[in-house]
């Protein structure tokens, strides 16, 4: 006769501890003859019932610990013991189950690919700009070409398509997404949906027809409005509407990055003491940044209207956060309003992008004041000096910051003289 377990209370199952040996410990809880509690030496914890099935001893998992009860776990193991008792095998009905699971998904396309191998993947980055990165890049370069396509049916080709128009102007964003893209394909093979080697594998295989990216050469800046033409151009922004044109004024006005003021929430902002503080996983440098707002982006934000259903200061349409290509899209249409090229960076003859205006302000700083080096590399959340330099600094000068950014919103505005300020 089998010896019967006492059964433990919740707390008794909650006091049980991985005894320290190797492998998985596993202990016998009651009130079900065979139902165990599994804790593994990382402290990982699950049920398992431990039964025969036609005459063979099988041990059948039930769930983890964390979102099964003991008394949940305890009816689960009551139910399959009966169901093995009326004859049935559990263990060959779940991987029927999953064998015509297999069977009727034959075919998936990309972007629902994109979708089911993002949901894992993205659990790797801590990052939320990384995150934001995986899915832009896919969705803004290769779900045009590849979105609509049965990933069994994807092709070298069909990936050149792709990268070819991105590869000597956007080399490390073309780069990047050549890694995306195999990574989504070789989700789609280990699960069963396409076969064959990987088109968007690199080594033996991309690396023939195209050129390294080591070997392409690539603009190292971001093409920028010209000093000259910033009053030109602003006035020309201020004449758009939507949160789009706001979010790219006001990012011109603070002199900060596009995801900086795309992830913008009011929480962040305080009017009174006109300071925007930015918070550390949103900047390059990992480091909280605070910004001193000057009076014309103290009266954008204020007639701004504020939605109900998200905390966002410039939402895009259904009220989640504003895509990078929102920005880039307002500033392409300015330059065809504008005709002629648009606004073109002086080194490159390029269109100007919305990172550029940075280096603009940069630019008017340099070339039309004598605002201090340093506090216009603080305004842009640069390193300045050295390690040692840095570690004994610890103001970041805010309140000598802001007669700079106020200057520069006078300049933009077109309220100056000639467009020569000094610091102070």
């Amino acid at each position: 006769m089998p010896k019967v377990i006492p059964e433990m209370s919740v707390m008794a199952v909650k006091r049980l501890q991985h005894p320290g040996t190797k492998g998985t410990a596993k202990f016998a809880v009651g009130g079900v003859s065979g139902l165990l509690l599994q804790i593994a030496p990382t402290g990982a914890r699950s049920w398992v019932l431990r039964c025969a099935v036609d005459g063979k001893r099988t041990t059948i998992g039930l769930g983890s610990y964390a979102t099964l009860s003991l008394k949940e776990a305890r009816e689960r193991a009551r139910v399959l013991k009966n169901e093995i008792w009326d004859g049935s095998d559990p263990v060959e009905e779940r991987r029927e189950t999953k064998r015509t699971a297999a069977a009727a998904r034959k075919r998936i396309t990309f972007a629902s690919a994109v979708d089911d191998c993002l949901q894992g993947k993205l659990e790797e980055f801590r990052n939320e700009k990384h995150r934001r990165q995986w899915r832009s890049t896919l969705d803004s370069y290769a779900a045009p070409v590849l979105g609509g396509m049965d990933v069994a049916d994807i092709e070298m080709r069909h990936v050149l398509d792709v990268l070819r128009p991105l590869w000597f102007d956007k080399t490390e964003t073309a780069s990047r997404l050549r890694g995306r893209i195999e990574t989504v394909l070789r989700w789609a093979t280990v699960h069963g949906y396409r076969s064959g080697e990987n088109p968007a594998r690199w080594k033996d295989n991309l690396e023939v027809v195209l050129p390294k990216p080591s070997q392409v050469k690539t603009e190292t800046h971001h093409p920028a409005v010209q000093v000259v033409e910033a009053r030109e151009w602003y006035a020309a922004l201020r004449k758009r509407r939507g949160f789009s044109a706001r979010a790219l004024e006001f990012a011109t006005l603070a002199a900060a990055r596009s995801g900086e003021v795309r992830g913008m929430t009011w929480d962040e902002v305080d009017l009174t003491t006109r300071i925007w503080t930015v918070p550390a996983e949103r900047m390059k440098m990992k480091r909280e940044h605070r910004v001193a707002l000057s009076t014309a982006a103290i009266d954008l934000l204020e007639g701004l209207a504020r939605l109900d259903d998200t905390p966002f200061v410039f939402p895009a349409p259904r009220g989640g956060e504003l895509s990078d290509m929102a920005l880039s899209s307002c500033m392409r249409k300015m330059h065809e309003t504008r005709g002629s090229g648009g606004f073109l960076d002086a080194q490159s003859g390029r269109p100007a992008v919305p990172h550029g205006l940075r280096s603009t302000f940069r630019d008017w700083v340099t070339d039309l004041t004598s605002h201090p080096r340093e506090l216009a590399e603080m305004a842009l959340a640069h390193d300045i000096g050295g390690a040692v330099e840095q570690a004994y600094r610890r103001s970041d000068m805010l309140e000598k910051r802001r007669p700079m950014m106020e200057d520069w919103a006078q300049f933009l505005n077109n309220r100056s003289d000639d467009g020569k300020h000094t610091g102070g």
